[in-house]
């Protein structure tokens, strides 16, 4: 039995190490969103910056990790085995949830995580120890530290409300006084905002970092005689008015005399603090139980009693934890930061709810998000009817966006939103949490950040007619999933202390290959979507200013639809000569993935017309009817694939042998075609798509003889209704495919041979 804890105790240093990973993945987003969205520094310098701030959290986080021994339970009530059973249940559960919501791109809060996987696993261990003693459910009162998970849920409901709010109404006033224009307001502006920004910051460094180290404890004759922790508690006022003062004049200096940038120095100050934060505040997440595991190991080998008689009261004492542990935690972090791609999908997510330019939207809108801008869009006609008309122009000056120019960034290298707004959001992020910590209130820095980047995202404008309400459907998702997560730890952490406890060593075998083989299973489905978004026939964005340029960009683009729509309508064919359900289910899903990639192409068509020369502007009649053939090529592949999945799905008779031989005779035409028709684009050989064109009568020829041939058919030997639409369905979207096909290739040729008149060009249907 004495070797089973050893080996547990292994299994939880190694979960310790996973647990840093996809907890550092899950909350980058609390600290790289700002600098990143804004591109105020270098996306190496803000790494660099905030690598310092997590080793320094790390090293600063020792007084941090109570929690895990006595936040949530009381460990006197619980003897070693139990105790043992209660942290292995909940590192295994923390560790699948966040890897969950890294998968999805989702950021939740570690600390609730955290938190309640304590709580639904002492539960449950409390619940065992009750029916073994025949006890009522009321004892469970005895186990648990109530107060503590009260505080946890309303400071969850605090945090949400109190920091979207604070957020918005900062923002408000912030771009009032500043404007778009902020980089051209006298210096003293910027000295007092970068003053107020920077005193704010440093006072958060100081509660989050040193207020949390051993030695903040300590008493010092310098200072009273009091710890420093109480003394930056009880020195607020002073501390907060003294750096006000000392950071707005060097904030002065550095703008007048050394031409800094000032909110490019908040924004990286900002990204420390935070960082710091996160790491000295969270990382009792991730260590603080294996920690406690491995102190209760000590505590129980040196008793010299058995494991189901040592009480484990002695968790409740205050013990240090070893620097140098601190330090490998760190460095284990700070590596995550560099290597995760989780963490990059995770900060995309937040991005983009917060950006002030439009961006593909990853949520749908759903009944709660209408109903919400509606009511918004009503409250707003009614304050601006009343207030003044004058006063009206004025504020709405003050929120005019600057004109988009692309003449030197393309559209990916735009910000996500200005520096005035990535300030607001780590000032108040900070000014938050700083009071939060002194008052001993529960908070999330996960709720916090993110809360604070929506508030300020809505009182910046950026939630406008065209995304509103996309972006408030993304944040109801992510609320949805914050709660969700304390939900969910705490069931799933009490079943599997339940199974811990009944199946012991067995049990926890079972558990610990099913946790790597769903990591495992993760990591893969995560790669292999990062790989198709990378994939070489994905589509490409125009980004050229010319006519020319953007005849080649389109070229590649073509190619590569082209060849899918080889892939598809072959496999097509072929999964209803052979009724493989499965291969169509699949096939449909390519074309549905193409039509959608076709439809981002024409979302960006805004941003390519701005970005054109003066005397290029004609490329974008090009470029459009390009797209328009592009989208009806996707559209009769993904009718082809629809109807095809549905017809064998639904088990109809299959197609006849005769139908299968004709439609595999259009197919080889048509790959035929359509490969000579990719080799001309991919080599930039246009003058070879006069050949292809000679070829149009051919195809179109030929499936009109299958179509009178089915007719024929029908009317003399075909019995099945079903069989006969889905073959003239499919005949028909062929031809028009074809036709798109055939006026794409038209329009370059008209453009490669000028003495084409243009007027041959069909416009698109769609």
């Amino acid at each position: 039995m004495d070797n089973i804890f050893f080996l547990m105790l292994i299994a939880l240093a190694v979960l310790a190490i996973a647990d840093l990973v996809v907890g550092v993945s899950n909350d980058a987003v609390n600290f790289l969103n700002s600098a990143i969205g804004s591109k105020a520094i270098s996306f190496k310098t803000i790494m660099i910056v905030a690598s310092f701030g997590i080793a320094a959290g790390a090293l600063f986080s020792s007084g941090m990790m109570e929690v895990a021994r006595k936040g949530i339970f009381n460990p006197g009530e619980f003897y070693f085995d139990e105790i043992m059973f209660i942290f292995m249940a909940v590192m295994i559960t923390d560790i699948l949830l966040l890897d969950f919501f890294n998968t999805l791109g989702m950021p939740t809060s570690t600390t609730v995580s955290i938190v309640f996987e304590l709580l639904g696993a002492a539960v449950a261990m409390s619940l065992i120890k009750i029916g073994a003693d025949n006890g009522s459910f009321i004892d469970v009162i005895n186990y648990i530290n109530n107060d503590k998970a009260i505080q946890i849920i309303f400071g969850i409901l605090l945090s949400v409300v109190v920091a979207f709010t604070i957020g918005a109404m900062v923002q408000w006033v912030s771009r009032l006084l500043l404007s778009y224009n902020f980089e051209k307001k006298p210096t003293w502006v910027g000295a007092l905002f970068g003053g107020f920004a920077l005193s704010s910051m440093t006072y958060f460094i100081l509660i989050k970092g040193i207020g949390g180290t051993a030695f903040a404890g300590e008493s010092y004759d310098l200072i009273g005689g009091i710890t420093i922790k109480e003394f930056l508690e009880t020195q607020l006022f002073a501390l907060v008015g003294a750096n006000f003062l000392v950071w707005s004049t060097f904030s002065f200096i550095l703008m007048k005399f050394a031409n800094v940038n000032i909110y490019k120095l908040i924004i990286g100050v900002g990204t420390f603090a935070l960082a710091l934060a996160f790491a000295g505040n969270d990382l009792v997440n991730f260590i603080g139980v294996p920690i406690a595991a491995w102190q209760s190991y000590e505590a129980w080998l040196a008793s010299g009693v058995e494991a189901s008689e040592f009480s484990m009261g002695i968790l409740a004492n205050k013990v240090p934890t070893p620097t140098l542990l601190l330090f490998i935690a760190g460095m284990v972090m700070v590596l995550t930061l560099w290597f995760s791609s989780k963490a990059k999908s995770v900060v995309k997510t937040s991005i983009d709810l917060s950006s002030q330019e439009d961006t593909k939207e990853r949520f749908q809108p759903n009944f709660l998000s209408r109903g919400l801008v509606r009511l918004a869009i009503s409250l707003s006609t009614v304050l601006t009817n009343a207030i003044p008309r004058s006063l009206q122009e004025k504020i709405d000056k003050q929120f005019n966006k600057p004109v988009i120019s692309l003449s030197k960034k393309k559209v990916h290298e735009l910000p996500a939103f200005d520096m005035v707004r990535a300030a607001v959001n780590l000032m108040v992020a900070g000014i938050l949490i700083s009071i939060a910590t002194s008052y001993k209130l529960p908070l999330s820095t996960t709720y916090v950040t993110f809360m604070v980047a929506m508030g300020t995202s809505l009182a910046d404008r950026a939630w406008g007619a065209e995304s509103a309400v996309y972006r408030v459907a993304g944040v109801l998702n992510v609320i949805g999933g914050w709660f969700g997560t304390a939900i969910i730890a705490f069931i799933a952490s009490g079943i599997i202390l339940t199974l811990i406890s009944f199946g012991k060593g067995a049990a926890l075998a079972v558990l610990l290959f099913a946790a790597i083989l769903l990591l495992a299973r993760n990591y893969i489905s995560h790669n292999k979507k990062a790989k198709e978004l990378k994939a070489e026939d994905s589509l490409n964005r125009a980004e050229s200013s010319s006519i020319q340029g953007v005849i080649f960009e389109s070229a590649m683009n073509i190619s590569n639809v082209l060849k899918r729509t080889n892939k598809i309508y072959t496999n097509t064919i072929n999964g209803l000569a052979k009724q493989d359900v499965n291969l169509l289910k699949k096939n449909k899903k390519q074309g549905e993935k193409l039509s959608n990639e076709i439809d981002d192409l024409r979302d960006h068509i805004f941003y390519f017309i701005k970005n054109l020369d003066e005397n290029s502007v004609g490329a974008s009649n090009f470029y459009i009817n390009t797209l328009g053939y592009l989208t009806d090529i996707a559209q009769s592949l993904e009718y082809i694939g629809k109807v095809s999945h549905k017809h064998v799905n639904n088990n109809h008779k299959k197609l006849k042998y005769n139908q299968i031989k004709e439609l595999k005779q259009i197919d080889l035409k048509l790959e035929e075609i359509l490969n000579q028709t990719q080799d001309a684009f991919s080599n930039q050989s246009f003058e070879q798509i006069g050949n292809v064109l000679s070829q149009k009568q051919e195809l179109f020829q030929m499936v009109s003889d299958k179509i009178q041939t089915q007719v024929a058919r029908t009317r003399t030997e075909e019995s099945s209704p079903k069989n006969t639409t889905l073959y003239f369905s499919l005949l028909l979207e062929t031809k028009d495919l074809m036709t798109s096909v055939m006026n794409l290739l038209q329009q370059y040729h008209n453009e490669h041979d000028s003495s084409v008149a243009p007027a041959t060009i069909e416009s698109p249907k769609k």
